[in-house]
């Protein structure tokens, strides 16, 4: 009993910063004047409890930030996807291959990231973006697998991100991926750490309001991975779930694990209808 007393005045502290709601900025994203995206609906997918309309995490940036985005030339995020670029064409592993052996030009990726995670019947699970990856690099190239927050993988998910800019998200949450979908959304309604927070408490309870310093926003992940301004460098999805559960003050689960894979399936569905916009840019 003493420590929900201790738990819930923590959840109090952590939201006394809160202010009056703060709308999402009036705008619209059109990258290099060509490539327009869509970062607002009126209307969430019928299936997502809690939000009536959907709102992209551009949105809840400050201007100088939003315009950063807008052009590739001042996006520091597209410093990765060139490195990713040069890196698809380099041969790696016992097979004597490199990525563009089999996909040729990264453009062949466009639409791949629409759909992740996406359950394979090969595998017989859900796949990320990051183990489509590695089955590539052991299975094909034989070369080493890459850690899930690597430079070079990140860089990766990034450079096939980018040519899917504009593209609508459409994350299966039926058919097989129903069970990964349900243990997400459990996983998002449930409270952790010594906060007792849940990641609804902030990114639908409280998207608009301010915690501290900053814009809460829907949590939205059609923008990863996306280049953080305080970290100085691309981040990777499961590296912001591991960022958001350790803030609650709970021991966090490891980026690739299976809980974080679900929470992914969930999360993405979230997006469906929202663009693909990586690499984005965030505080």
């Amino acid at each position: 009993m003493k420590f929900r007393a201790l738990a819930s005045t923590c959840a109090i502290v952590a939201f006394a910063g809160v202010a009056a709601n703060a709308d999402p900025a009036d705008d619209t994203l059109v990258i290099n004047g060509e490539i327009p995206i869509v970062t607002h609906t009126d209307a969430a997918p019928p299936y997502i409890e809690g939000l009536t309309e959907q709102y992209s995490g551009w949105h809840f940036r400050e201007a100088d930030t939003r315009a950063m985005e807008q052009d590739d030339f001042d996006n520091p995020g597209m410093l990765g996807v060139e490195a990713a670029a040069a890196n698809w064409n380099e041969v790696d592993g016992t097979a004597g291959k490199a990525c563009a052996s089999c996909h040729e030009a990264p453009e062949s990726m466009a639409g791949v990231r629409t759909q992740m995670p996406k359950y394979s019947e090969a595998k017989g699970t859900m796949m990320t973006l990051e183990m489509y990856i590695n089955e590539c690099r052991t299975e094909r190239m034989g070369a080493e697998a890459w850690g899930w927050d690597d430079a070079a993988m990140v860089n990766m998910t990034a450079l096939i991100s980018s040519v899917s800019r504009g593209l609508p998200m459409n994350v299966a949450v039926d058919g097989p991926a129903a069970p990964y979908w349900e243990q997400g959304k459990e996983m998002y309604y449930t409270r952790y750490g010594q906060l007792e927070l849940s990641c609804a408490n902030c990114h639908e309870d409280n998207y608009g309001n301010y915690i501290r310093a900053d814009h809460l926003s829907q949590g939205q992940i059609n923008g990863f991975p996306v280049y953080r301004l305080k970290d100085a460098k691309l981040s990777s999805i499961h590296n912001r779930f591991k960022g958001c559960v350790r803030d609650t003050r709970a021991e966090t689960f490891k980026p690739g694990s299976p809980e974080f894979i679900a929470l992914e399936v969930y999360v993405a569905s979230r997006g469906n209808g929202l663009s693909v916009e990586s690499p984005s840019i965030r505080n």
